[in-house]
Order: structure tokens, then C-alpha cells, then sequence
């Protein structure tokens, strides 16, 4: 009997002991799965962090693209308005000119010299209108190919 009292006794001490060891390895791998969870929250937050930023520096460079577009087209419209103002004085001035003119010969060479005046104040606004749209197509696109640089650069380096 005392033999069976001794092996029920080293029974129980060597359960002790594995259940023992089964906790500790237990909250070993409930702190590393806790650790883990951790760092993977950190790095998840981290990211929306970051992508939030990246999402308004991309709002911020289509406002600023908005807003040069917006510039533009209120250049060449004030210009617009403006040649359109001049052509229509400059019309009104060469049909008064026409109408005192004393003989055909010198409402002929008045048409002439207003055609050629037209054709050249024309000229030289669609000119000046093309520079204007061109510069504010140019500063439109500017903060936007900036964006798209800077996150190219971005993903290369993550590479």
C-alpha cells in the first residue's frame, strides 16, 4: 500500500509538473499571439495613418490644380471680353471712317488698312490666348504630376 501511495504521489507530482509546464507554454503563446496582435494593430494603424496623409496631399494638389484651371479660364476670359470689346470699337471707328470717306479710292485703301489691322490685332490675341491656355494647362497639371511623382518614388523605394 505504501508503494501504490508513493506512485499515486509521483503521479500527481509529474501532472503538477506537466500542467506546469503546459501554463507556462501556455501564456508564453497567449503573450506572443498578444504581442503579435499588437504590432500588427501598430502596423495597421501606422498605414491608415499614412494613407490619410497621402489622401490629402492628393485633395490639397487637385484643389490647387482646380484653382490654377479656374485662374486660367479667367485669364482668357477677361482677355476674350476684352479683344472683343476692342474689335468691336475698332469696327465701330473703321465704319465711321468708311462712312466719311470722299471717294472709293480712299474707302477702299480705309478697308485695306482696316482688314490688315484686324487680321493682325486677330492674329496676335489668338497667339497671346494660346500662350494663356497653354501656361494655365501647364500650372493645372503641375501639382497633380507632382503627386503622382512623388508616389512612384514612393513605391519604387518600397521595392
Amino acid at each position: 500500500m505504501a508503494d501504490s501511495a508513493e506512485t499515486v504521489k509521483k503521479t500527481i507530482e509529474t501532472a503538477k509538473a506537466s500542467a506546469e509546464k503546459v501554463t507556462n507554454q501556455a501564456e508564453k503563446m497567449q503573450a506572443a499571439g498578444a504581442n503579435a496582435f499588437r504590432e500588427g494593430m501598430d502596423k495597421s494603424v501606422a498605414g491608415f495613418a499614412e494613407l490619410n496623409a497621402e489622401s490629402k496631399k492628393n485633395l490639397d494638389a487637385m484643389v490647387a490644380s482646380a484653382t490654377a484651371a479656374q485662374k486660367g479660364a479667367e485669364t482668357l476670359s477677361a482677355a476674350s471680353l476684352a479683344y472683343g470689346k476692342k474689335s468691336w470699337e475698332d469696327g465701330v471707328a473703321a465704319a465711321q471712317s468708311l462712312a466719311a470717306a470722299r471717294s472709293v479710292q480712299e474707302m477702299v485703301e480705309l478697308q485695306t488698312a482696316w482688314a490688315k489691322s484686324a487680321a493682325e490685332t486677330y492674329l496676335s490675341e489668338v497667339t497671346k490666348m494660346t500662350d494663356v491656355f497653354t501656361a494655365s494647362v501647364k500650372d493645372s497639371f503641375k501639382p497633380i504630376n507632382e503627386r503622382v511623382t512623388a508616389t512612384v518614388e514612393k513605391f519604387q523605394a518600397a521595392r
